[in-house]
């Protein structure tokens, strides 16, 4: 199987990863961290049908998300677009990823369930 037509296809998504940062323009909305979530959509290297049901040979979703909270946790962005492309470039450092997308809410405007920003990167970005 050509491994470059199908590696769009074997992806692993992980859903409104909570995760709480210090982010935000005024100082005030810096002072404490506040609640963000992350969806996560992760593009390994190995296709699915090469990983003979062993951990090692694929992404392990909880490690990504462990190091996406710390990430989060210990990053000074003001701006969640700082935030999602420098997160999309570490975790591709990280993992065996080929391409991450990455989206950020954060649920601090009045009369809006949330704002949010996405973005996508490759290998190719770093």
């Amino acid at each position: 199987m050509d491994d470059s037509h199908s590696a769009a296809t074997d992806r692993i998504h992980i859903e409104e990863l909570e995760v709480f940062a210090r982010v935000g323009v005024p100082e005030n909305e810096r002072a404490s961290p506040q609640r963000l979530t992350l969806t996560m959509t992760l593009w390994p290297l190995k296709q699915f049908e090469n990983l003979e049901d062993d951990i090692q040979r694929t992404v392990n979703y909880a490690a990504v998300c462990e190091t996406a909270r710390n990430f989060a946790r210990d990053q000074g962005n003001r701006l969640i677009e700082s935030l999602a492309k420098d997160l999309a470039s570490h975790l591709l450092q990280q993992f065996p990823l080929r391409m991450v997308e990455i989206e950020v809410r954060k649920f601090i405007l009045a009369d809006t369930r949330y704002v949010s920003v996405t973005v996508r990167r490759n290998t190719a970005n770093l």
